[in-house]
């Protein structure tokens, strides 16, 4: 079976990661069709448009899309992109490898991201000069969903620790839905989960991440918070993520277009190449995927290293070796 999976290499390092993924794709035994669209800052400055309509389409008929980088035009990109494909789910693991110095090497969780609401609702508006208003939108349909979505994710993966994230005490509509809605939900499964609030969660991850699992927390959080622990593990060049939809999905590294290093040939393509890890898994190539787990992780455990990591290896360098140990 042949699978199109659209590739949307984007700004900055996107160009240089992409590429790199599909090295690692290209070496193994599965037929898949790309099919290549532009997006990103230069796609607009050239045509008027961040995200040109070809391109959305793309994305829309694939069975699946890789996404790189977007720069100053990221809300104009990722966010329609991810609408799309109709993605509600934002999954972002980040986990510590016992090769890398991280600071905190005990690390191994998931943040399950509501990725339709919240602040990123884009309802934004000025009421007067100088006066301008953001409305946070939290449903019950969608938190279902992604409460739903987490417990299932924590059972299918073997994740105990199950937290709610939320911060009711003052959103207390909004986010006093949001875990209402999610305890209900862990209720009827009968599943074990904490709530927390997500500015104490913040604190406690940094000084005991090892007591968390699946995090499952609203749109801006989840966000946040993922960011934060990319910290722990050795930065978000090591962090994959997938924006899972009911039919369709989105996979990007959580790293932004890096314009510091941008066309250096030294960023680190390891969480583009763990984003396309999560795709196999999303197309059920599971031995695959694991397989490109395993060659990431030698490399990380032997070398060589992009400099984020330590190391002088270029990109192409990092890629070729992890494509040997494949």
């Amino acid at each position: 079976m042949t699978h199109e999976i659209a590739i949307i290499p984007g700004d900055g390092i996107g160009q240089e990661v992409t590429p790199a993924a599909i090295d690692v794709l290209d070496e193994l035994d599965i037929d898949f069709d790309f099919v290549y669209g532009d997006a990103g800052d230069e796609t607009k400055a050239e045509t008027g448009e961040a995200l040109p309509e070809e391109t959305a389409a793309i994305a829309a008929d694939a069975d699946a899309t890789l996404f790189g980088a977007a720069g100053e035009t990221a809300a104009d990109v990722i966010l329609p992109l991810r609408s799309v494909v109709g993605s509600f789910a934002n999954i972002r693991p980040a986990r510590a490898y016992p090769a890398l110095d991280g600071l905190q090497p005990e690390t191994d969780l998931v943040f399950v991201r509501e990725n339709t609401e919240g602040v990123y609702s884009g309802i934004e508006n000025e009421i007067t000069e100088g006066v301008r208003t953001l409305t946070r939108v939290i449903t019950e349909d969608a938190s279902e969903q992604i409460a739903e979505y987490g417990f299932q994710y924590a059972k299918r993966n073997g994740y105990d620790d199950v937290t709610i994230a939320h911060k009711a005490n003052v959103m207390q509509e909004t986010d006093g839905l949001f875990v209402e809605v999610a305890e209900r939900v862990a209720e009827e499964r009968g599943a074990e989960y904490d709530t927390t609030l997500m500015d104490a969660l913040a604190m406690h991850l940094v000084m005991h991440p090892e007591d968390y699992g699946v995090v499952i927390c609203p749109n801006l959080a989840g966000d946040m918070l993922s960011d934060l622990a990319a910290g722990l593990v050795g930065g978000l060049g090591l962090l994959p993520s997938a924006n899972v939809g009911e039919e369709n999905a989105l996979f990007e590294p959580v790293h932004g277009s890096a314009p510091d290093i941008a066309g250096e040939g030294v960023a680190n393509p390891t969480a583009m190449i763990l984003s396309a890890a999560m795709m196999l898994d999303h197309l059920e190539y599971t031995e695959p995927a694991a397989q490109v787990r395993v060659a990431v992780e030698s490399v990380l455990e032997n070398g060589p290293h992009t400099p984020d990591l330590g190391g002088d290896a270029t990109t192409e360098e990092m890629t070729a070796a992890i494509v040997d140990n494949l």
